[in-house]
């Protein structure tokens, strides 16, 4: 049943991508809002108590409306899997920056691709080269991928397997990922301690997933620099969930990223990630092969695993 409903859910997605995505993060930045008036004064024990009041109750709503419906009819419970992953997963939401800042640089539109990627950043991007730009694509690229889809599709499964309601661990990942987006990244100064917790909560949310990801990466990939830049460069980035992904795809690529940016006017110090030749167009190409290689392993996985399962 997970694997048909990860199916289905990429299929819809790729036929008929969700316009409507805009308006769910609105209802959900509404929701996060009335949490953050009527719990934030500036503690740590404030975050804490805002955040289980918003994750667990839709947390145990899910998996309360998963059992009610599949004691009804399977069928119903599979339809809620697949729906809640339409949601929640999907490379629509960023391959069409990813693509669209491709083309361009194929074409020598460096303006266009750098008002491209500061639209998907929202962080100015005219002062980067051509090889700068498709550096911090990839970059994009691969932390997208995992937090749209091998994150959401981990838990998805996790759930799954332990009799939960897979819907309930692809929410589960996503509000962690926005509440940390909407309280943990905010300025410290206007937040205080409040948002502390948002960021713990993620942390241990992404913690197995990103390792998947990596491991992923590196069969998928060029196994031997993969786990090499994994195990010696990955701490050198500031977040170490982030640090993992990007020198584990730089060593599955074979190109290098991180290394300074201008911003300002000043060189932006980043560590460098990964082994082999700078960053062009043609890596970009590789970076689409490699996700998508990715989540074939992992529907393979699922179904050997099925067929197991099955047989035992």
């Amino acid at each position: 049943m997970s694997l048909l409903a990860l199916i289905a859910a990429f299929l819809l997605e790729q036929l008929h991508p969700l316009s409507a995505r805009k308006s769910l993060y609105g209802w959900l930045s509404g929701y996060a809002n009335f949490f953050e008036h009527h719990f934030n004064a500036g503690e740590h024990r404030h975050g804490k108590v805002a955040w289980l009041l918003a994750v667990l109750p839709l947390l145990f709503g899910a998996m309360l409306l998963y059992w009610l419906l599949y004691r009804v009819h399977p069928l119903f419970a599979f339809a809620l899997n697949v729906l809640v992953l339409y949601l929640t997963m999907g490379f629509r939401q960023f391959s069409h920056y990813f693509t669209d800042i491709h083309q361009a640089l194929r074409d020598g539109e460096l303006g266009r691709a750098r008002s491209l990627l500061s639209a998907w950043r929202g962080e100015p991007a005219h002062e980067l080269n051509a090889e700068e730009v498709a550096r911090v694509t990839i970059e994009q690229a691969l932390l997208s991928s995992h937090r749209n889809v091998f994150g959401v599709m981990i838990w998805f499964v996790l759930f799954s397997a332990l009799g939960l309601g897979g819907a309930a661990g692809a929410l589960l990942y996503r509000l962690g990922q926005f509440l940390r987006a909407r309280w943990g990244d905010e300025d410290e100064d206007t937040f205080g301690l409040f948002g502390n917790f948002s960021r713990q909560a993620f942390h241990m949310l992404e913690w197995l997933p990103t390792r998947l990801t990596a491991m992923t990466f590196a069969i998928v990939g060029d196994f031997e620099d993969t786990v090499y830049c994994w195990r010696t460069q990955a701490t050198s980035w500031p977040e170490e969930e982030t640090g993992i992904l990007l020198a584990s795809g730089a060593g599955a690529l074979g190109v290098r990223l991180g290394m300074p940016i201008p911003q300002g006017g000043l060189p932006f110090d980043r560590p460098e990630l990964g082994i082999g030749d700078d960053a062009d167009a043609d890596f970009m190409q590789s970076t689409i092969g490699l996700v998508w290689r990715s989540v074939v392993f992992w529907l393979i996985l699922l179904l050997l695993l099925t067929l197991a399962s099955l047989l035992g």
